[in-house]
């Protein structure tokens, strides 16, 4: 896959290492996406052959906290890098980048039993962590109205009782945090609390996969009563919008920038077959109307990548980036999708079909106008704050 660049350039120190994640993506990990699409216990051994191959690499949780076990990357060196692991879905999850926001949310809002039963072992891979926010009966973007208890039982600990959905990974999660009200009612402003949940406890289940336009990966699970110790509460009590908000910004941030590598993954293929593929008055390249596709593609990328690493260098500079990050997140899940369509017309019926990865790239650009918060939701966000504030 070719860098597609755009402001700003990636930090000479950090260039090597952004190259070696992007031929290590290309080589070893995009001719293994069927089989890891498909799942399965020959999917389970081929992640984790490729796990330690990335390891081998040096190339293992690049980001992560390094008196963790991690490599450090600093955030603004890490989005280079994260672009060229995005290429893939599988790419954070093989190379251990993957956990990095329960790290860091553990690391700076769990109780100290928790940071050390929980956080290097996470970084390790020895263990795997999911987040379930939304619930199947209340407005996924109006967290208010959370349905899900968590009661206070003398002894300490927590009874935790609800269901939650579109939750990524829980299918093979040894821990959840789980959003649920510690007090007052629906609708209250305040008394929503995070909980880590150990997915063995009795009363966890996991109901149903979700698949997402026909893929696999999203999951709804259900707490009956679930025991939750004291010292699993993260952030304290009443303090999940905060902690939760903190951890969206930086989580939107990087799919955003996963969103790009996998743009430009699209924008690769589709240049790649206007130059090859001929037809009887010439290649497809030398069609007015293609070149008009391959001109928006790339007109969206270069315009939106500025916007992504906005977001990225005030998160950086620890600034708040609300504004940046909704701008961010719907330029990049409309690039995302705009450029895997016109790949998808380049190509014409073979675009649909299973030889190529853009069906799996149209449809991670379709999703992403809806999961971490449809459109709608952050353009309203971003224009009354800019109207109350000022840009």
């Amino acid at each position: 896959m070719e860098h597609i660049t755009g402001a700003p350039q990636c930090p000479a120190e950090t260039e090597e290492l952004r190259d070696r994640v992007a031929v290590f993506v290309r080589d070893r990990v995009l001719p293994h996406e069927p089989v890891l699409d498909a799942g399965g216990s020959e999917a389970a051994d081929v992640l984790h052959g490729l796990r330690d191959e990335a390891r081998a690499a040096g190339l293992w949780a690049l980001p992560l906290p390094t008196e963790l076990g991690g490599q450090g990357l600093p955030l603004r060196s890490y989005a280079h890098v994260a672009e060229a692991e995005g290429a893939s879905d599988h790419g954070p999850l093989i190379l251990g980048s993957a956990p990095l926001l329960d790290t860091l949310m553990l690391r700076r809002h769990g109780s100290p039993a928790v940071r050390d039963r929980y956080t290097r072992r996470m970084v390790a891979g020895d263990i795997q962590a999911c987040y379930a926010m939304t619930e199947p009966d209340t407005p996924g973007t109006d967290p208010f109205l959370t349905a899900t208890r968590a009661e206070p039982h003398e002894d300490g600990s927590w009874r935790v009782s609800g269901r939650k959905w579109f939750t990524s990974g829980a299918a093979g999660a040894d821990l959840v945090t789980v959003l649920a009200r510690t007090d007052g009612g629906p609708g209250d402003r305040e008394g929503l609390s995070l909980l880590l949940v150990p997915t063995g406890s009795p009363g966890f289940r996991v109901v149903r996969e979700l698949p997402v336009l026909g893929a696999g990966g999203q999951w709804e699970i259900e707490l009956d009563d679930v025991t939750v110790p004291a010292d699993h509460l993260v952030g304290g009590r009443g303090n999940a919008l905060a902690v939760a908000g903190e951890r969206l910004q930086l989580g939107r941030t990087l799919r955003c920038l996963r969103w790009l590598g996998q743009a430009a993954r699209a924008f690769d293929l589709m240049r790649e077959r206007a130059t090859t593929r001929n037809r009887s008055r010439g290649p497809l390249a030398d069609l007015q109307l293609v070149q008009r596709h391959v001109f928006e593609a790339l007109l969206a990328l270069r315009t939106t990548r500025p916007l992504v690493y906005e977001a990225v260098a005030r998160l950086d500079a620890g600034l708040d980036a609300h504004v940046e990050v909704g701008l961010a997140k719907v330029a990049a899940a409309r690039a995302l999708e705009q450029v895997a369509d016109a790949a998808i017309q380049v190509h014409g019926a073979a675009g649909l079909g299973p030889d190529t990865a853009l069906p799996a790239l149209f449809r991670t650009g379709r999703a992403a106008r809806i999961l971490d918060g449809p459109d709608e939701l952050h353009i309203t966000s971003v224009a009354r704050r800019v109207l109350r504030e000022g840009s």
